[in-house]
């Protein structure tokens, strides 16, 4: 049997601002170790004998951030799936399923998913390796299999899973992780609920984790939510490929409700009694105990971030004294805490959170604000992604702009013109291929060029190494929706 596995890197992580933004969500940073959250989740799949290569969804903003971090870990996915907006994880798990199938070849026309959240930490891989293992069995019958935390502390920021009977017929190589039937879902509960389905023993975190067949998938969400199956077929089959990408259609699945895979399927799954159930499924649980966390908060951070001898965990140029049991990030400039204990301080280029370890929860809050605001800090970081490289706003004020662009090897920004600015461009590293009007030309270090507004314009970069720019807009408006493309790599409108 063949395990296909489906990562879904859609989520926003706002509880983890101003770290992740929108359109630069935890997924795509090294929160824990070295590697995003992305790079780790496709590299638990490395020991899974059974596993091919991954199916992704994600955000159309992120789909070139995607690419590269997949590319730079040496992964080439069977594909990328583009949603033109986020619909949660029930409509991102039917897209897969549908496109599984249609990649199937007649050995795999019934596939198996491993659909998992692109976000999530796993201290021991072997342990997701040997769940994986005790649930395939299952889901190959036609069950639909979740996996379910064993908790070791009582979480009110968690859903929980309640065990029903034991599966004694499912072998295992450990008892903790023998499959039972799920009695229920519950919702996250106050700290005193909590406390007591940790001690009971008989309830499990709810990991967001899933594995099931296509066919098992497909004909439960018709049953239980008809109008999401009936969007995302639609969507699906108005699709098209776009080099590596695969875009569904967009009228089609902006229609389409906003779903969980839990409340659209598991949790109205959950307790019915087993077979004969108008065709339903069953549905189980796998107990996993691998170190799992989705850092969904700061103070998840500071539990998995090994702390150091004082109880930090500290990231960047930071000096700590007489601090204790906090979490201190420090991304551009020096950051220094004294005297402070069970305290989160964050700093990035265009914005500091300072908040206690108790209150990390409300940092969401704080983002629905400063969106209500308009605040570009809720969205953007001063570093923005490009499919061609990157650009980091360096300065402005009234009528101009300062940036620093970095052009990647043999890239290419759109042939594009403004309406309301111009812009200098002065050559700091590598060297530019220019188009200006009906002029090409290039320019080497210490060089630069004028481009007024109202110019056909183009930069590339056709060397092997990147591209450094410091670009100047002046004008009376400057903001990024004054381009006009007419030629462009990545069919950008």
């Amino acid at each position: 049997m063949t395990l296909y596995p489906v990562i879904m890197a859609g989520g926003s992580g706002t509880r983890l601002w101003p770290l992740s933004r929108e359109h630069h969500p935890k997924q795509f940073f090294p929160v824990v170790g070295d590697k995003t959250m992305l790079q780790q989740t496709v590299g638990r799949l490395d020991g899974i004998r059974s596993a091919e290569h991954p199916i992704l969804v994600c955000n159309e903003a992120h789909r070139f951030l995607v690419a590269d971090q997949l590319r730079a870990v040496g992964v080439n996915p069977l594909g990328i799936i583009i949603e033109p907006e986020g619909r949660n994880t029930a409509p991102a798990l039917t897209l897969a399923a549908l496109q599984l199938l249609e990649m199937g070849d007649g050995r795999d026309c019934d596939p198996v998913m491993l659909a998992m959240p692109g976000d999530h930490v796993m201290r021991d891989v072997g342990a997701f390796h040997e769940a994986v293992e005790a649930g395939e069995a299952l889901a190959a019958d036609g069950w639909m299999v979740t996996f379910g935390v064993v908790p070791d502390a009582p979480e009110t920021g968690y859903g929980y899973i309640k065990k029903g009977d034991a599966l004694s017929d499912a072998a295992a190589d450990t008892p903790a992780a023998v499959p039972c039937r799920i009695s229920e879902f519950v919702e996250k509960p106050s700290w005193e609920t909590a406390r007591a389905y940790v001690d009971s023993g008989i309830y499990l975190w709810n990991s967001g984790i899933f594995m099931m067949r296509v066919s098992t998938w497909l004909s439960s969400l018709e049953r239980f939510r008809p109008d999401i199956a009936k969007a995302c077929r639609r969507a699906h089959s108005n699709g098209r490929v776009d080099g590596a990408f695969y875009r569904p259609g967009a009228p089609d699945f902006l229609g389409c409700p906003s779903e969980s895979i839990d409340y659209a399927v598991m949790e109205k799954a959950a307790g019915l009694p087993p077979k004969g159930r108008h065709g339903l499924a069953d549905s189980a649980v796998v107990p996993l105990d691998a170190g799992w966390s989705d850092i969904g908060t700061w103070s998840a951070l500071w539990k998995h971030g090994e702390p150091d001898c004082a109880g930090n965990v500290i990231r960047g140029d930071v000096c700590a004294q007489s601090t204790e049991d906090a979490v201190v990030v420090s991304q551009h400039r020096l950051v220094a805490a004294v005297g402070v204990k069970d305290m989160v301080v964050v700093e990035t280029a265009d914005a500091v959170l300072v908040a206690h370890k108790d209150s990390v929860q409300d940092v969401k809050e704080v983002v629905r604000r400063l969106k209500s605001n308009e605040r570009p800090e809720a969205e953007s970081h001063r570093k923005v992604y490009r499919p061609w490289g990157n650009y980091e706003v360096v300065d402005s004020g009234p009528g101009f702009q300062v940036k620093r662009l970095t052009v990647n090897a043999g890239a290419a920004l759109s042939l594009q013109m403004h309406h309301h600015r111009a812009e200098h461009w002065v050559v700091v590293g590598g060297t530019a291929k220019v188009t200006r009007g009906s002029e090409v030309f290039s320019l080497s270090e210490n060089q630069s060029t004028y481009v007024p507004m109202g110019t056909k314009h183009r930069l590339e970069n056709p060397a092997q190494t990147p591209l450094e720019i410091i670009e100047v807009q002046t004008g009376g408006y400057l903001g990024e929706d004054d381009i006009v493309r007419f030629q462009d790599d990545y069919d950008r409108h």
